[in-house]
């Protein structure tokens, strides 16, 4: 730019620079859960050889991709949140006039050279509506990521509850082997001696043999448990065991209204408000106004130059995505209500379940799985006396591992219904943390 035209130009771009009050913004944020901003750095390296609930727990918020993928978002939200406040960007504008004619205008003895910027003015509210809806979309995707995480916990507790569920089978299994075994041998000795018929010793040795498969069958279930954790945790190397109760504390009680589920739903419904409130917006006229030197090369006169421009709103005022957005809200609204009515029944069916199990763990746990050790303790002392048959004693033994699987069975399925109440009342702490 010619020296000349400086002065007059800085006065200009610092009388565009001016915000209207009309532009002037509400920064009040709508709040989701924190979430540390940056990249969520991924843990890699085998996982822990034993691994307790509360160390997977751990393990998963640090090396779960899912979770990574969640936390990008957010870091999406933010850059678009971030990119949503900057203003219109000045136009600067040079018009060269009156050359290369001819006449008194042959080369550029006549040129008239003008330099003006020109800058957009937010009066209709885009600015404001583009900041609203970015800290909308910033919230709910906030929320998507608690989501995330809480799903996370929830499955990281049902497959701990699987694991700990084969864990408990397998060992049930090397038990009710060992014991199939120990029978075997018992017969043959018996039918050695001509107190049992062949056919007794056959039996002994059948059901060793189911006994057998069914520990190999064990043993890959709690092989299978183990790798589908470790899978949440984007390693294919499982932990060597697992180790302590998968029994949860008692879970909090929670307002379905409170749940993250719910919150999500409120945060797009406030996405859709801020969506209505930019397409008015746009419906609006913003006008330009520009400001400039212009100099007659002629005369070495300069002048000043004002211009205004208006958009004419004849055809398009946006009215075709007005009537969407507010049909967006209608939508909105209604998916609202119906992750409440789904959240109330989820967590009144999870607590219905939770009190099923405790009293199933409680019943087996108690006088059922003693009277059936108590029975099968009886039925080994008689059998190897010769006061009672081989069948008996299998009798005894099935029932004992029955009532063992139907425990292992209940605390799984309590340790599954607590997750579901854990994962539902996830909202609680971290509402209560974020404020």
């Amino acid at each position: 730019m010619h020296p000349m035209f400086a002065p007059a130009m800085a006065a200009a771009l610092v009388a565009i620079s001016a915000t209207p009050a009309a532009a002037q913004v509400d920064n009040s944020a709508v709040a989701g859960p924190t979430v540390p901003s940056g990249p969520l750095e991924v843990r890699t390296g085998p996982l822990p050889a034993v691994l307790t609930l509360a160390q997977a727990l751990e393990e998963a918020d640090a090396r779960s991709p899912a979770l990574a993928a969640a936390r990008a978002d957010v870091e999406a939200a933010r850059g678009r949140l971030r990119q949503a406040r900057f203003r219109f960007n000045p136009v600067l504008n040079v018009e060269v006039e009156n050359f290369a004619g001819t006449g008194p205008y042959t080369g550029f003895n006549g040129t008239e050279t003008t330099v003006s910027v020109n800058q957009r003015l937010d009066i209709g509210g885009r600015r404001k509506a583009r900041m609203t809806l970015g800290e909308a979309e910033l919230a709910a995707q906030e929320y998507r990521f608690a989501i995330a995480r809480a799903n996370l916990g929830q499955q990281v507790r049902n497959l701990f509850a699987l694991g700990v569920a084969a864990r408990d089978n397998l060992a049930l299994a090397r038990e009710n082997e060992a014991r199939a075994r120990e029978v075997s041998r018992v017969a043959r000795a018996l039918v050695e001696a001509g107190k049992e018929p062949p056919l007794r010793g056959l039996r002994a040795d059948a059901a060793l043999a189911q006994a057998t498969a069914a520990l190999r069958a064990a043993e890959a279930e709690e092989e299978a448990a183990r790798r589908s954790l470790a899978a949440l945790f984007g390693t294919d190397i499982p932990p060597a065991e697992l180790v302590g109760s998968d029994l949860l504390p008692p879970p909090p009680i929670v307002s379905a209204s409170q749940t993250l589920d719910v919150r999500l739903a409120e945060a797009e419904r406030a996405i859709a408000d801020a969506q209505l409130r930019q397409a008015r917006a746009e419906g609006r006229l913003d006008p330009s106004v520009g400001v400039g030197v212009r100099q007659l090369r002629e005369t070495g006169d300069r002048a000043l130059v004002a211009s205004l421009s208006v958009p004419l709103p004849l055809f398009d005022r946006n009215q075709g995505n007005v009537a969407a957005a507010r049909s967006d809200i209608q939508a909105a609204e209604a998916r609202r209500n119906s992750v409440l009515t789904n959240t109330q029944a989820a967590i009144a069916n999870a607590r219905a379940a939770l009190d099923a199990a405790d009293a199933r763990v409680a019943a087996l746990a108690g006088s059922a799985i003693n009277q059936a050790r108590e029975a099968l303790r009886l039925a080994e002392l008689s059998y190897r006396a010769g006061k009672s048959s081989l069948i008996e004693l299998l009798d005894a033994q099935q029932a004992y591992s029955e009532t063992q699987a139907e425990l292992i069975a209940a605390r799984r399925a309590r340790a599954e219904a607590q997750a579901t109440l854990e994962r539902q009342a996830a909202a609680v702490g971290d509402m209560e943390a974020a404020q």
